[in-house]
């Protein structure tokens, strides 16, 4: 049974706090606390994303799925990470809306629950994959940078 803070209602109030609550004017582009308090330096996208874990700890509470609360805890990583990313991060925030996703994300889990959790393993199985990439590739690209120096104390 939700509890009195964490009712559909509430939670959709979360999001749109987060994520929807104003606009830029003369156009549909809509974005929330979470964009704004991301312009403080280095606590900024922390905070936010602590606020943003109460949906996910909402749906945790009531039973979501473990892939479904993986998904959610992966948006709202991400979101965290490239919003740290100063203006690209800021834009990102706008258009990624982590709490809305995992908002709907709630909603679909319990109207269908188990439902779509292909597309769940594909969405978790991309974000990996740009993980590993982040990280392989610059180490091949340094590796291959220092090779003549290697070869060098190797000889």
């Amino acid at each position: 049974m939700p509890g009195l803070l964490t009712s559909n209602e509430h939670l959709d109030y979360i999001a749109t706090l987060l994520d929807d609550m104003l606009r830029i004017p003369g156009t549909k582009i809509r974005f929330g606390l979470d964009a704004l308090i991301g312009w403080v330096p280095g606590v900024g996208d922390a905070l936010a994303a602590t606020a943003s874990f109460l949906i996910v700890f909402a749906a945790w509470r009531r039973g979501v799925k473990p892939i479904t609360l993986v998904r959610m805890i992966s948006n709202v990583l991400l979101e965290t990470t490239v919003g740290a990313i100063p203006l690209a991060g800021d834009a990102f925030h706008i258009f990624w809306k982590a709490n809305r996703r995992n908002y709907r994300l709630l909603l679909r889990e319990r109207e269908e629950p188990g439902a779509n959790t292909r597309s769940d393993w594909m969405f978790l199985a991309v974000i990996l994959l740009a993980v590993v990439a982040a990280v392989v590739i610059p180490l091949v690209i340094l590796i291959w940078l220092l090779r003549p120096f290697l070869s060098q104390l190797t000889a």
